[in-house]
């Protein structure tokens, strides 16, 4: 079995935001085929945003160019509002995009998406995408994240400029989190650290609770971006 009839995600409510009608008759077919529910379509940003609040979604499938209002400025408003499922469990948005478009992946990471797929995306990696966003995880695997960040953060945040909130962490969760963001996965991350997989699990959590962070993605940028790690460290 696949996506939801695996991972127990059968009925997941998504919305398709993309101004092609044929790729969200696409997208809705693979995914209604796999389990989930499409409650909801837009072909702009501000329906998009319209959806979300009607809906309460658990994944928003958003592309990033749309007319009068694009995806990213939609991500920015929609997670602004910290917008939850009607579970209570956060909504999350998985941006749609074309590897010409970086600049805006990066800027909607930071925005708070949970990743990005590419348009010509296969059938099962949709579903699994979808799937793995909707239980809470990144779609961007660390060192993409990563690759990501080193191209477009600012190069000049330095070292000893942390985040106020990086107070909050354990030297322990600093390093893990330092280690996640050179793109380190659990497993690397437990052999490197000498520990259990569960507790590297209990350790990104902290990290993601104290640091109001939605997942690794954003762990991630952050990394980056108060200086912990700096692009092109190793």
């Amino acid at each position: 079995m696949t996506g939801p009839e695996r991972s127990g995600l059968r009925g997941t409510r998504v919305v398709i935001a993309d101004d092609q009608a044929l790729v969200r008759t696409g997208f809705t077919m693979i995914l209604v085929a796999a389990g989930f529910e499409v409650v909801g379509e837009a072909a702009d940003g501000e329906e998009a945003i319209a959806a979300v609040r009607r809906e309460r979604p658990d994944v928003v499938l958003m592309d990033i160019r749309m007319p009068r209002l694009d995806g990213l400025e939609a991500t920015r408003r929609i997670l602004a509002d910290r917008p939850t499922t009607t579970a209570g469990e956060p909504t999350r948005v998985l941006i749609l995009t074309t590897f010409d478009l970086d600049q805006y992946v990066y800027a909607a990471l930071t925005a708070g998406a949970s990743g990005f797929l590419l348009k010509d995306v296969t059938p099962d990696h949709l579903v699994h995408a979808v799937g793995l966003v909707r239980d809470g995880d990144a779609l961007l695997a660390p060192a993409i994240t990563r690759r990501l960040v080193e191209r477009f953060a600012g190069a000049g945040t330095e070292a000893s400029a942390l985040h106020r909130d990086l107070a909050s962490l354990t030297p322990r969760e600093v390093e893990v989190l330092t280690l996640l963001g050179r793109g380190l996965s659990n497993p690397e991350l437990a052999a490197a650290l000498q520990l259990s997989e569960a507790t590297v699990k209990t350790h990104l959590t902290h990290i993601l609770t104290k640091l109001h962070l939605r997942d690794r993605v954003q762990a991630v940028v952050v990394a980056y971006e108060t200086g912990l790690i700096t692009p092109n460290s190793r």
